[in-house]
């Protein structure tokens, strides 16, 4: 186990705590105290302080936005893989269809108009596996007004998916169709397709603040995300994502969360799957 210089006192992480929660939503229990010192050491020894105390003093009395920044990529897990939980982008490729047949072209040259949101899309296999998945069963798609806004509030991350670039490792063990589409590089490495790399627009953003986006989207994926948030900030961003969605859309979340579905507005159409729930009409007396 990799030593440390420095402890982390109680207060230190409840400070610590505090202001990762305020930052970024995120809900740090007591099991992550080894977490917090492995992840923020570096930061705080890289700016010559004592202490994580005179770190924290740091950032909120004359630390840069670039210092807050890294201090919440720090404390942000990322995790994830091409064709993660299979079981989403097939339900996807069925709503898709269902659209295709029964959406009437309109907008630019007429052409059809689809919007996917990534929530939380970290590296960029989640939103690259959407287009790829989306572009090889329906061909059509490539004349529609199809595109897909992958957002994380981690601003390393997305450098890194904007690139569209991976460790041959990453697509080793999917599928030679799924696979065959990417460029071998060298090096060991390989690059999303082009047709899917330009479906796809990165922004970070960090789910608590202002959104610059007005939808409506036909479908939400933000997996894996809410399990790092308290209950009342999950249930705020999931009413959130209800307005942006367009009548008929659906919300994947991952296979380690779950929804209240009927407390927040939501059925559960999947295995986390969900829709938000048509409006109750009101029964008036006779």
């Amino acid at each position: 186990m990799e030593q440390y210089e420095l402890t982390l006192s109680d207060r230190e992480f409840e400070r610590i705590k505090t202001r990762v929660y305020r930052a970024a939503g995120i809900s740090l229990s007591d099991a992550k105290r080894t977490l917090v010192i492995s992840r923020l050491y570096k930061l705080v020894r890289r700016l010559g302080l004592p202490s994580f105390d005179a770190y924290v003093d740091h950032l909120e009395q004359d630390g840069s936005a670039g210092d807050a920044q890294d201090f919440v990529n720090a404390l942000t897990t990322n995790l994830t893989r091409f064709y993660r939980e299979e079981h989403h982008f097939e339900h996807l490729r069925q709503h898709v269809g269902a659209l295709l047949e029964s959406r009437p072209r309109r907008g630019t040259a007429g052409r059809g108009r689809l919007r996917i949101w990534s929530a939380g899309c970290s590296t960029g296999q989640e939103p690259y596996t959407i287009a790829m998945s989306l572009l090889a069963a329906f061909p059509d798609l490539k004349r529609w007004d199809f595109r897909i806004l992958a957002t994380d509030i981690d601003t390393n991350v997305i450098a890194r998916a904007a690139l569209g670039v991976y460790p041959e490792a990453e697509v080793a063990g999917l599928s030679a169709e799924r696979a065959g589409p990417f460029e071998r590089l060298g090096n060991a490495t390989v690059r999303v397709p082009l047709a899917a790399r330009e479906r796809v627009a990165f922004l970070p953003l960090n789910l608590l603040d202002a959104w610059p986006m007005k939808g409506p989207f036909d479908a939400i994926f933000c997996r894996n995300v809410t399990i790092y948030f308290d209950k009342p900030t999950q249930a705020a961003l999931f009413d959130r994502f209800a307005t942006l969605l367009a009548p008929g859309g659906f919300l994947y979340i991952g296979h380690s969360e779950n929804m209240a579905a009927g407390a927040s507005g939501y059925r559960l159409v999947g295995k986390t799957i969900y829709q938000p729930a048509p409006p109750q009409r009101t029964r008036h007396a006779a």
